[in-house]
């Protein structure tokens, strides 16, 4: 079947096969549904958390949590962590100690996950969409920089949107699917337009860009630990920097902005109760101890896609960007040139079969609650929402070859 001659149910159908026959291929001996991403548990697992609960250090207070912080930031290669009860937690403390106020402007992509632009409307601030690459799926830096030498212009020192007549005050790029932005290019657009830099490394923990680990490129880099990412703590997030003015701030607000003492309770300004309980950072301590692993097997996975899926003319693979070591969250292939219902049709077909495969997000000014927001073109972003379809990456899928 030539790729522009795709017709809708019947090929959808065709093409969800074609798919299934690679994944059992690929994977000979799974039986029933395929999830998209299952945690992995082992028998540490239980162990660290039934000796969390017996301690009866279960809250925030428990010594866990500085133990998971600790190996947090040691993978990736920051020198301070702050755990969270969210990703989008993380997000909030990341921009508000980052200087975004209420009536602010920050600069991210439309093609996100909502927790991205729901943070910033947590502040009062206001998302303002930037176009990506079609390569990396990430923010493109050059888009990025001629927008603002257009639309923006200084006023006692502060960037403002000239349209808009509000500050421009973070740039918050997104590692899509694991693999790394391009940090290098967005950096020096932060540093050039002096705006803070926070990453969006959600799903990209252990991901590597030019040997260095993602989330220590910015000012601050979040995380997040739901139970679909490459480990878990069942919820939470994390806010890594190399800043220790940052991180103390972050930890300070995010404990309700309450000052050290052994007995009082004096807060000092309106804070959040966003802290990890220690039963939570138990198990993300048993999970963190298998990172390695994890990479390994999702690299060995990601490796099996592309070998099985080379010569299917009707789809590509999406790969890692050029110098990076991408912790591959998520497998994609990108439809070629077929209609803009062929996702659909497709995904909804391979659903049926019991593979768990997924569109990616709907484009955030898409959504009613971000129509209005200030945004670039966004044709890029508008083009590969119809073509990508995220498969099965769970890790234990490479004890099947």
């Amino acid at each position: 079947m030539k790729s522009d001659d795709y017709s809708g149910e019947a090929d959808a159908k065709y093409l969800a096969k074609e798919i299934l026959l690679r994944l059992k291929l690929m994977f000979p001996g799974h039986e029933g549904v395929m999830p998209l991403h299952s945690p992995v548990f082992h028998e540490r697992s239980e162990e660290l958390v039934i000796d969390c609960i017996r301690s009866t250090f279960v809250s925030s207070v428990g010594s866990c949590v500085a133990l998971f912080e600790e190996q947090v930031a040691k993978a990736c290669d920051t020198e301070f962590c702050v755990s969270t009860v969210s990703g989008t937690a993380a997000l909030q403390v990341a921009m508000r100690v980052s200087g975004v106020e209420s009536g602010h402007e920050s600069l991210m992509p439309s093609l996100t996950f909502v927790a991205t632009p729901n943070a910033a409307s947590y502040l009062g601030a206001i998302p303002h969409f930037v176009d990506v690459d079609p390569q990396t799926l990430a923010m493109d830096p050059d888009v990025l920089r001629r927008h603002l030498m257009r639309c923006s212009t200084y006023r006692n020192g502060k960037l403002f949107n000239k349209k808009t007549n509000r500050q421009i005050s973070s740039i918050l790029a997104v590692h899509v699917f694991g693999h790394p932005a391009d940090m290098s290019g967005l950096r020096k657009i932060a540093d050039e337009f002096e705006l803070p830099l926070i990453e969006d490394a959600a799903g990209a923990l252990g991901s590597e860009l030019e040997g260095r680990r993602v989330g220590s490129f910015g000012d601050l880099g979040i995380l997040s630990f739901n139970g679909n990412k490459l480990i878990t703590t069942g919820g939470g997030g994390a806010i890594v920097t190399n800043s220790q003015d940052l991180a103390d701030a972050a930890r300070h607000i995010s404990t309700t902005a309450k000052r050290p003492h052994g007995w009082s309770f004096v807060h000092d300004q309106i804070g959040y109760n966003f802290r990890m309980p220690s039963l939570n950072a138990a198990l993300g301590l048993s999970q963190i101890e298998n990172l390695d692993g994890l990479l390994t097997a999702k690299r060995k996975i990601a490796a099996r896609y592309q070998e099985y899926f080379k010569n299917f003319d009707e789809v590509s693979i999406l790969k890692q960007p050029k110098n990076s070591n991408s912790n591959y969250w998520l497998n994609n292939i990108v439809l070629e040139r077929f209609n803009e219902n062929a996702c659909e049709e497709i995904i909804q077909e391979l659903n049926h079969m019991g593979i768990n495969a997924r569109p990616i997000w709907t484009p955030m000014h898409y959504l009613e609650i971000y129509r209005n927001s200030p945004k670039t073109s966004l044709s890029v972003t508008e083009s590969i929402v119809k073509k990508i379809i995220s498969l099965p990456s769970s890790p234990y899928l490479s004890e099947y070859f």
